[in-house]
């Protein structure tokens, strides 16, 4: 009850605070809704669609911040890769406070129940970047299959050297999010909506044996290379989060890959977009509760 109380009362301070950014200017009383892509092809749609878009770049990343339905929203382009995609997302996170982080895009499948174009709600995602190797000597080659999953957010010692960190980390969506993007799946007209499990490393997977024991050991449906790691920051800087992936292509299938599934992706994220900020009435944001 105590830690419950301590959330509220940060949280309370949060929208308190809502009306200046990190550097003490003004902004909106409206905490935005931060959507986030890798790729031109994952990102120009959505940006396409705000109205009175203003364009900000930092670093090497760009912001296109703008209102759907008069209500703030920002398109956030991370580039490819677990480190892009943090960096990012801590950026937003500190320059536009906002109520909500939802990271899409394409991936590849794992299961043979999904094919392109089909959609999953990450109900989790999962770091399968991070694994120590089994002792080999000079010669003996290497074995992926015997690696072990290594939870490096666990404690603050080294992970190798810790038995209690034997595992992938799994960072679960925002309920409420989830709810959101639930509630509109029958408008998705290209394929399936459904949850699932989304993998993130850094690795590109065409090995079955791999894939199969990524989706038999942490319950994987896709992978793709950024959610995690954005979803690890959002939930150090306790943002409501939600992951959502098209299949481009899936090899357990032998489905080639398809850039459009990107566009199609988008068209649907745009009206989870608009289911989530129903849910957000009155002139403050009320940031959805975690799990």
């Amino acid at each position: 009850m105590r830690s419950a109380a301590k959330l509220s009362a940060a949280v309370a301070l949060g929208l308190m605070l809502t009306g200046c950014d990190f550097q003490g200017q003004k902004t909106p009383a409206r905490r935005p809704v931060v959507v986030q892509g890798a790729m031109p092809e994952e990102t120009a749609l959505l940006a396409g669609r705000l109205r009175d878009v203003r364009v900000e770049r930092i670093g090497g990343w760009t912001f296109w911040r703008g209102t759907v339905d008069g209500y703030p929203v920002i398109v956030s382009k991370t580039l490819k890769g677990m480190s892009n995609a943090a960096a990012a997302t801590a950026i937003a996170a500190e320059r536009y406070r906002p109520a909500a982080i939802i990271n899409q895009g394409t991936s590849g499948g794992h299961v043979v129940q999904l094919h392109v174009y089909d959609i999953v709600l990450g109900r989790g995602a999962v770091h399968l970047g991070a694994f120590k190797t089994a002792h080999r000597g000079l010669g003996q080659g290497s074995n992926s299959l015997e690696w072990e999953p290594l939870d490096l957010m666990f404690s603050e010692s080294s992970a190798g050297q810790d038995p209690n960190a034997r595992g992938a980390r799994r960072f679960p969506a925002d309920r409420r999010l989830l709810a959101a993007a639930e509630s509109v799946k029958h408008r998705y007209r290209h394929g399936q909506v459904v949850a699932g499990v989304i993998g993130t490393s850094e690795l590109w997977n065409s090995e079955l044996d791999r894939i199969q024991r990524f989706n038999r050991e942490f319950g994987t449906s896709v992978e793709e290379m950024e959610t995690a790691a954005a979803a690890q920051v959002a939930k150090r800087f306790q943002i409501p989060f939600l992951g959502i992936r098209v299949l481009s292509n899936n090899i357990v299938n032998e489905e080639p890959y398809d850039p459009k599934a990107a566009g199609a992706c988008q068209e649907y994220v745009y009206e989870v977009i608009k289911a989530v900020i129903e849910r957000f009435p009155g002139s403050e944001v009320k940031v959805p509760a975690q799990q």
